[in-house]
């Protein structure tokens, strides 16, 4: 049933124009949306469905939201704002079929339990598969994306990649793919001065947006392997940063409605400073400015 005329998925205009339409029938209808996938495609489009009444299922296969992404006390965050909002979220979850009428739309999705969801829209926001083929018709070294250095350079000097389509190999040998618009931005820079012959390595810090209701989610660094998180502010009532660490070392932070705290870490990510675990969360701290040289003694 996955090629029925109601069922979506989200990766450009076109789809987001089609997606738009067709949740516009499902509410003229009274007929839900349900979202497969709980990462940050079907999580938008969910906030953006209850804001335009639809009633929403979020079917994700995981025990919890944005495991890819986040670490586990924002899932929860993320599944208490979303549920707080009306929204039905089912973790575990496995889909078995699209129920639908002969040819035409989805009717329902039935999952492994035995449980059928009426259905008016459905989005597939699951799965992400670099296209590399071109790439690999060419000879050139792909592992999940086409690997890439630092300058975007690909196995054949002459040759250059960027975006999402891309993976790159960091000093340790490790892969790392940056799904990002931020990304693709300054790895195209790059991309386009090693074909003029110039370096220039994008190794800045990552960073990442969502937007979902009225919260703004801003990511800045990488927070796998961390061991230790930081609380600034209050995640039950107002703005707040959570600081991801290893040891000592500020590897990640995570911040919700608190634009000044992201710009900020960034600025500290860059400068590889790690504010102790106290100014991190206290308010009064002005991170920003621990990254500026001290003055000079006059």
């Amino acid at each position: 049933g996955a090629d029925a005329p109601n069922v979506h998925v989200l990766r450009s205009r076109d789809d987001a124009s089609a997606l738009a339409a067709s949740m516009a029938t499902a509410a003229a209808a009274g007929l839900p949306l349900v979202v497969i996938g709980g990462g940050f495609i079907g999580l938008e489009a969910a906030a953006t469905a209850r804001k335009k009444g639809l009633a929403v299922t979020v079917l994700e296969a995981q025990p919890r939201l944005l495991a890819r992404a986040l670490v586990p006390a924002l899932s929860d965050w993320f599944a208490t704002l979303h549920r707080s909002r009306g929204v039905d979220i089912v973790f575990d979850a496995r889909v078995e079929s699209l129920e639908r009428d002969g040819a035409g739309p989805v009717r329902a999705v039935r999952l492994a339990d035995g449980t059928r969801l009426p259905a008016g829209v459905v989005l597939v926001g699951v799965g992400v598969d670099a296209d590399d083929a071109l790439a690999r018709a060419a000879g050139l070294e792909c592992d999940r994306g086409v690997v890439v250095d630092d300058c975007a350079r690909t196995a054949d000097p002459h040759i250059t990649a960027a975006g999402d389509c891309t993976v790159r190999r960091r000093a340790d040998g490790s892969l790392l793919r940056l799904e990002s618009v931020n990304n693709a931005t300054e790895q195209g820079k790059s991309a386009a001065a090693a074909l003029l012959g110039q370096a220039r390595p994008f190794a800045g810090t990552p960073w990442f947006w969502s937007d979902q209701y009225d919260r703004k989610l801003q990511m800045a660094g990488l927070s796998a392997g961390a061991d230790a998180s930081v609380l600034r502010g209050s995640m039950d009532s107002g703005p707040f940063t959570l600081f991801h660490l290893h040891g000592d070392r500020l590897v990640a932070a995570d911040s919700v409605n608190a634009a000044k705290d992201h710009l900020a870490v960034r600025k500290l990510l860059d400068a590889g400073v790690s504010p102790t675990r106290a100014q991190l969360a206290d308010p009064a701290v002005d991170l920003a400015a621990l990254t500026k040289p001290p003055a000079a003694a006059s």
